[in-house]
């Protein structure tokens, strides 16, 4: 078998005229066999990349750790074995998913000159932030639909936040998500690129979108409806479920508002963190890089991965005095 340089091809006499032609007329070739993207929204920072190191690495440890706590008291003890509790476990489960798909990778990025990543770990890594993304609205929805179902209908609760009831909403808040982004990072995976520069610090498919050599109309619009279903329905579910609990408090006495306040209060508080960081990340891909700073464009693209699992378990944690009484009880014993 003969190998071809390009230095040896572009000497030949039949290639070298075809190549000046193509350079004449501008025509941009595809890269889609390019075998790595590079993600050039990384800053060179010298020696300081080192303190930037252990600080991610010490809130990557935090996340898995306030997460796991979490987790391990819900399943533990039986008394919170309740559909709420459950979902809470849901919540920090999917934070610890979305965590492992990105903080390896940028911590590795962080100590690197070179921030290329493979094709298939970068659809990898599209898949496994997406979904938590996606997953974290839905799990969300059905949090909302218990908090109507138990200050609206509380004769009504253990009948209908059954057991089975509770894994089948567990199971298409998962599912949804799941779904929708295998078909996306397919059609995603088929587009033919002319580049391969990612300007964000992980891989994103909207990003990887703009490479596209072609743009399909109707793709993009089947795209961004089966998006806009996937999260608005969740949003839909968690307005109409508040709107009903607003307008009962607004019929019933102080004690009565004030207790649902206590119930609701984190639920509401991981909405807005979500809403604010996943809308930042979003207004985000509508600008190109050199119309900002890069140190506020990573800032931005960060909040979305990072603020929901470090806030949320502290929300439940401290707010909820269930399992704030039972954490105190693990750490005394």
């Amino acid at each position: 078998m003969v190998t071809w340089s390009v230095h040896s091809l572009t000497r030949s006499r039949e290639v070298k005229p075809l190549l000046v032609r193509v350079c004449q007329v501008g025509v941009t070739l595809p890269m889609d066999n390019s075998s790595y993207f590079n993600l050039s929204i990384f800053l060179n920072i010298g020696p300081y990349r080192y303190p930037a190191f252990v600080l991610c690495l010490l809130l990557y440890v935090f996340i898995v750790c306030a997460n796991l706590v979490i987790i391990v008291v819900i399943l533990r003890e039986r008394a919170l074995h309740e559909a709420m509790y459950v979902f809470i476990a849901l919540l920090s489960t999917n934070a610890l998913y979305g965590s492992v798909g990105f903080f390896p990778r940028f911590l590795l990025d962080i100590l690197s000159d070179a921030h290329l990543i493979g094709r298939p770990a970068c659809f990898a890594q599209i898949y496994v932030i997406y979904s938590y993304a996606f997953s974290e609205v839905t799990i969300l929805g059905v949090m909302s639909y218990d908090r109507y179902v138990a200050v609206c209908q509380p004769l009504h609760y253990h009948s209908r936040m059954t057991s089975r009831r509770v894994k089948q909403l567990a199971a298409l808040a998962l599912i949804c998500p799941a779904f929708y982004n295998s078909v996306s990072i397919y059609m995603t995976a088929m587009f033919p690129l002319c580049g391969n520069k990612i300007q964000k610090v992980y891989c994103a498919s909207w990003n990887i979108a703009k490479l596209s050599c072609v743009t399909s109309a109707i793709t993009q619009i089947v795209a961004t409806i089966a998006a806009a279903i996937v999260s608005f329905l969740p949003i839909c579910c968690i307005l109409y479920s508040y709107s009903r609990i607003v307008l009962l408090c607004w019929k019933s006495s102080s004690m009565f508002r004030w207790k649902v306040l206590q119930s609701c209060l984190p639920h509401i508080i991981s909405i807005m963190i979500y809403v604010l960081t996943s809308f930042s990340d979003t207004i985000l891909n509508r600008y190109e890089l050199h119309d900002l700073n890069p140190l506020l464009a990573i800032i931005v693209s960060l909040e979305f991965i990072v603020i929901p699992p470090v806030l949320n378990p502290l929300v439940y944690g401290l707010k909820l005095p269930e399992i704030r009484t039972h954490i105190v009880k693990k750490r005394l014993n």
